[in-house]
């Protein structure tokens, strides 16, 4: 526990995955004096309230940032714009805004016109999650040893961009700051385009002649258990990741069908030592992943919560 919180009152707009797991871990870690959430849904609310994991649970966006110095908006990034509108009015002075989405150019063209004067803004992007969503599918250790990427605008204030920091960092995150075109570039390869390629596969199971989808669920291997997983996800969510980052995400689309075009014509024409170089060169990359870190060579399922405080081996 921490003898002084980082922040006097942290609010949270929106209370899924992401936005609960911020609520238990910065409970647990005393990183807020107190944590308010609010949500659209009066179920999603009486659930949070239920489940006792925040301080004071409210109806409204405008109530909820009423004093915050951190307010974090947790919700698809296409509603981004119009929330920030309706809480500008109600800011604290010198109180910084944030949010969790996974395109970052889209939220700072969407968000920055309506934040007042001396708010400062420093849009995030926690690199963590689950197929799970809802009040009840956060846990604490979410961010431990995953990376949150932060993408201030120019000229942000620097102390804003470093408090957020030492908040994810008391979450457990490493963190790194980036330009939100960088970070949109680099996520549309590593997390856009496999979610994208996970919903087609699922999708080209389920339509197949011939096969039942009884036999897709009984003999599903890891391969495709992966991509179902995958593709479980919350469906708002990616379809706003796809409609904001569509330029970046089309760009690696291309660079994946000129990559497949060139396994299509391996196979068609029987050439192993091909098919081998490629297998072996994208094998050590998976290595790479596991020995940084950010993955264990061991199956999803079974696999437990990294506990809060601990080291990655």
């Amino acid at each position: 526990m921490n003898s002084a919180p980082l922040f006097r009152k942290l609010a949270l707009i929106g209370f899924g995955l992401i936005g609960g797991s911020i609520a238990r871990g910065a409970k647990a870690l005393g990183l807020a004096g107190e944590i308010v959430a609010t949500a659209r849904s009066p179920q999603t609310r009486a659930r949070v309230q239920e489940l006792g994991i925040v301080d004071r649970v409210v109806e409204t966006n405008a109530e909820a940032v009423e004093g915050a110095d951190l307010v974090i908006l947790c919700i698809p990034v296409g509603a981004c714009g119009p929330v920030a509108q309706e809480i500008a009015p109600h800011l604290a002075p010198g109180a910084i805004v944030s949010d969790v989405g996974s395109v970052k150019g889209a939220v700072l063209k969407a968000m920055a016109p309506y934040l007042p004067e001396g708010v400062h803004f420093v849009p995030a992007h926690p690199v963590a999650g689950t197929e799970n969503s809802g009040p009840d599918s956060g846990f604490a250790e979410l961010f431990v040893n995953r990376w949150c990427i932060l993408t201030p605008p120019e000229g942000a204030n620097a102390d804003a961009v470093d408090k957020l920091g030492a908040f994810w960092r008391g979450l457990g995150a490493n963190v790194e700051v980036m330009t939100a075109d960088h970070h949109d570039l680099v996520l549309a390869v590593t997390s856009h385009l496999p979610h994208l390629i996970a919903y087609t596969i699922v999708s080209t199971a389920e339509e197949l002649e011939g096969v039942t989808q009884s036999e897709v669920l009984k003999f599903s291997a890891g391969g495709f258990r992966d991509f179902t997983r995958i593709a479980a996800s919350d469906p708002t969510m990616w379809r706003d990741v796809f409609l904001t980052n569509k330029d970046a995400v089309l760009e690696m689309l291309g660079e994946f069908q000129e990559d497949l075009s060139k396994l299509t014509r391996a196979i068609r024409r029987g050439d192993g030592d091909a098919l081998f170089e490629h297998f072996t060169r994208t094998r050590a990359i998976r290595r790479g992943v596991v020995q940084i870190g950010q993955d264990e060579a061991a199956a999803d399922f079974g696999r437990r919560p990294k506990q809060l405080g601990a080291k990655a081996e």
